[in-house]
């Protein structure tokens, strides 16, 4: 996937012609690429990976209301010089913000030592083409360009000013070494097979971007361990969420394809699921860039949220239960992440994104399709027969996406269930950020 994406032809980068000249959705698209060659995405590191679509998307919304006020800005509140190219804009502020916050990433979480070469690849080779494209024939031209360009690096710049001190970059070391004992007490969290470390504890100490702090609309408890619905949810998970191979499980076809669908990073799968319904309802530059400036800022708030109820509540995963309860053969469909069960972060991102999605257009009720960037190989987003699934609602896809987790193995239908109905709040307050200007 990621030799695809260096080579600068992946389907999906092909396809931007037919996104209608959207600087915007163009500029969301390659963010996505630049994370997936940084090795921080489909599968990795959602947690610096949403703060920097943010930030961009925020810089990209600030240029364009600079150009003409449409909404209110996020920090960068100065009106440009006439003539600006929006385009141009748009662009710079985009690898202004893209180019240095991936060479941030903390080497903690870096596979190998190309993967910052390779995010510079991607990100370097999209500014060039979107600069390419923009006309510099006449004196005219050249001096919009130029306006543009010095517009998008002035709100990137704000923007990176802005977010220094958030704790993103300070606030590690995020790979937590010291496993909790196994003597723990029952349901308590213990290292998950396979991954001798907990991750990312310290993300609830980053500073929120809608969130008052990262306690704000916390799940209330879960089930105790003797309540007859956590026993239901635990025999769930292990019937259906199993691997298939080291014991039976009860997971379909349809179910175990939804499982792999749903698996990849939130930021970059709600975020393709915003530029696809952009681009089909056709919204402007301006409305764009709204809609992915509060879609991103949801996003990361859900994950400072997540992680804070985890170390919270400190719930141990179904492996550690099922084993716990004498099926030490029992394997998850795929490996389980490294930390605590509830809340279930991808269950809150996709309450997020399904409410962001259903308030700024209006309505829950827009078909869209999406691919997937984790299917089986020959078939994910790159591949030339990929799995398409469609919906007929936000609110439905949100659903899938969270009981796609307990087909996974991952989680507890309550962790999912209680995970979406955390997102959603955070996606109402999300949805009320850079309001129209009246």
């Amino acid at each position: 996937m990621r030799a695809i994406i260096l080579a600068g032809i992946s389907q999906l980068a092909i396809s931007s012609v037919a996104f209608a000249d959207n600087a915007v959705t163009r500029a969301s698209e390659t963010m996505g690429m630049a994370m997936i060659a940084a090795c921080q995405s489909p599968i990795g590191n959602p947690f610096h990976e949403s703060r920097a679509y943010a930030m961009a998307h925020l810089a990209i919304h600030d240029s364009l209301n600079a150009i003409e006020r449409k909404y209110q800005p996020y920090t960068y509140d100065k009106k440009a010089e006439a003539g600006t190219s929006a385009n141009a804009a748009v662009a710079s502020a985009a690898y202004h913000v893209m180019a240095p916050t991936t060479q941030k990433i903390p080497a903690e979480v870096l596979p190998n030592a190309k993967c910052l070469e390779n995010a510079k690849a991607v990100i370097e080779g999209y500014y060039a083409a979107a600069l390419a494209v923009i006309p510099a024939d006449t004196d005219a031209e050249k001096a919009a360009k130029d306006k543009g360009i010095a517009l998008g690096k002035a709100a990137a710049e704000a923007v990176l000013a802005n977010r220094a001190n958030d704790n993103a970059d300070t606030g590690g070391p995020y790979i937590n070494k010291t496993c909790p004992p196994a003597t723990m007490a029952p349901g308590k969290y213990q290292c998950t097979p396979g991954f001798p470390f907990v991750a990312f504890e310290k993300w609830e100490s980053v500073t929120p971007f809608v969130l008052k702090d990262h306690t704000e609309f916390r799940s209330g408890p879960h089930y105790k361990l003797d309540d007859a619905k956590f026993k239901a949810d635990l025999e769930e998970v292990k019937k259906l969420g199993g691997d298939g191979k080291s014991m039976p499980t009860t997971r379909t076809p349809e179910q175990s394809e939804i499982a792999l669908f749903w698996m990849e990073s939130s930021p970059l799968k709600w975020g393709r699921i915003a530029q696809t319904v952009a681009i089909d309802k056709k919204l402007d530059l301006w409305d764009s860039a709204r809609l992915m400036a509060i879609m991103q800022m949801g996003l990361t708030d859900g994950y400072i949220a997540m992680v804070s109820g985890k170390n919270f509540y400190d719930l141990w995963r179904p492996v550690t239960a099922i084993h716990a309860n004498g099926d030490k053969s029992w394997v998850p469909f795929r490996p389980t992440p490294p930390d605590q069960t509830y809340p279930s972060g991808h269950s809150i991102e996709g309450g997020v994104g399904a409410v962001i999605l259903k308030r700024f257009f209006g309505t829950d009720q827009i078909s869209f399709k999406d691919c997937g960037a984790t299917m089986e190989p020959g078939h994910t987003c790159w591949d030339d027969k990929p799995v398409m699934r469609s919906y007929t609602t936000f609110t439905q896809a949100a659903d899938e996406n969270a009981i796609s987790r307990v087909y996974v193995g991952f989680h507890f239908r309550n962790d999912t269930v209680e995970g979406t109905a955390y997102g959603r709040k955070i996606g109402e307050r999300a949805a009320t950020f850079l309001p129209a200007v009246k």
